[in-house]
């Protein structure tokens, strides 16, 4: 059985946990009133529309008595790291999303700490007693299931989807439950008067793999509850991949270029942080009309630098463009054929300081970002999409 496990609103919690006069009322961090963007934002300010990555100038118009503060990555951080040693209590077979949500493969502990249930109850009550946290959990035979759970009831939900349950569970859902389906999607799927997940089950597969190709079919097979997809830690995955959805397609280079260096970044970040390394890099470059392309290449020598995969990723995204010259709705960088060891082979025109140089700067970014949270310190590349929200003042 799979566990997803979603902290609720996980930075304006510490807050609020931290400062108990804030609790009751709409508190945001990140942005303010004039720029900047919004990290997250507790319940309350959420019933007025403000939510992740609004620019701060429309969080303040929309709720003008919130209580803005500026974030504390490092703290967050740190609590994250204090709640993923909880879920290593129950099972080694944990797969982080994010700092605040995982998922856990509980199937080889349950004789140790008994059903499933029990076991995230276990984690629910711990993350209250040890951190006085909440969290919303949700148990399935299948991962996309355990995600849809966890967010049937929050905050503090906790929703288990037996095997015999999963098609009655998914039916009545509307489809943006679905991995993949965003406005662009539903909108898509609404021509085939498509709105719910037990439409698309009961929806001829053929046809779904003939107006939509790859992605209909895979939205079919989740629809009928189709997941062979398993919980994998970083340690002993065979690739590590990050990709984004936008809201509206882009066709413009320097923003593509920009998603691509940040995702480069995210992706070594975690190959150093197990001590991994990679063969190679793969694109993912997904079109308006949903057609999905991809480009791999294999560098000479395992690496887990960021300039190295960048460098790389780079080409393979300007091959993309020129064969597809079409505004894009989904970009993805993942890196494959992982081993425990990176070899150096230097070549004859090659600086042997100019390795070196590229492990200097990613120990420091490293170390940086431990300290003071993600998208502190990033490459110049990625400044773009980082700050794509802020406003000039």
């Amino acid at each position: 059985m799979i566990l997803h496990i979603d902290m609720d609103a996980f930075y304006a919690s510490i807050e609020e946990r931290d400062q108990p006069s804030l609790r009751g009322r709409p508190v945001i961090v990140g942005g303010s009133s004039k720029r900047g963007v919004v990290a997250a934002a507790n319940y309350e300010a959420r019933r007025y529309g403000v939510h992740s990555a609004m620019a701060g100038k429309k969080a303040a118009t929309l709720c003008p008595d919130a209580v803005f503060l500026k974030p504390r990555l490092e703290h967050y951080a740190q609590v994250g790291r204090q709640v993923r040693e909880i879920f290593l209590r129950f099972t080694p077979l944990v797969q982080p999303l994010s700092l605040d949500e995982a998922f856990l493969d509980v199937t080889g502990t349950l004789r140790l700490f008994g059903s499933a249930n029990a076991i995230g109850v276990q984690i629910k009550k711990l993350i209250q007693q040890e951190l006085d946290l909440t969290a919303s959990v949700g148990i399935a035979p299948l991962k996309f299931v355990a995600k849809i759970a966890s967010d049937i009831d929050k905050p503090d939900g906790f929703t288990e989807v037996k095997t015999s349950e999963i098609l009655g569970f998914l039916d009545p859902l509307p489809v943006s439950r679905l991995w993949g389906v965003g406005r662009v999607g539903r909108q898509k799927l609404s021509t085939l008067q498509l709105k719910t997940i037990g439409d698309i089950r009961r929806y001829d597969r053929k046809v779904m793999n003939e107006k939509f190709g790859n992605w209909g079919d895979h939205l079919w097979k989740l629809a009928n509850g189709i997941d062979p997809r398993k919980v994998v830690p970083d340690r002993i995955a065979k690739q590590i991949s990050h990709e984004r959805t936008f809201t509206d397609d882009i066709d413009d280079l320097d923003m593509m270029r920009a998603v691509i260096s940040h995702l480069c970044e995210q992706v070594t970040r975690r190959l150093r942080r197990n001590n991994r390394f990679a063969k190679s890099v793969t694109v993912k470059y997904r079109c308006g009309d949903f057609s999905t392309y991809a480009q791999s290449r294999s560098f000479p020598e395992p690496t887990q630098a960021t300039d190295t995969v960048f460098r790389l990723a780079m080409i393979l995204l300007n091959e993309l463009a020129v064969r597809y010259p079409q505004p894009i709705r989904l970009l993805g960088v993942s890196v494959g054929n992982l081993n425990d060891e990176g070899t150096r082979q230097l070549d004859l025109f090659q600086a042997e300081n100019d390795d070196e140089s590229q492990k200097a700067v990613d120990q420091v970014v490293d170390q940086l970002t431990d300290r003071i949270g993600s998208n502190s310190v990033y490459r110049a590349a990625s400044h773009t999409w980082i700050h794509r929200g802020d406003k000039p003042k």
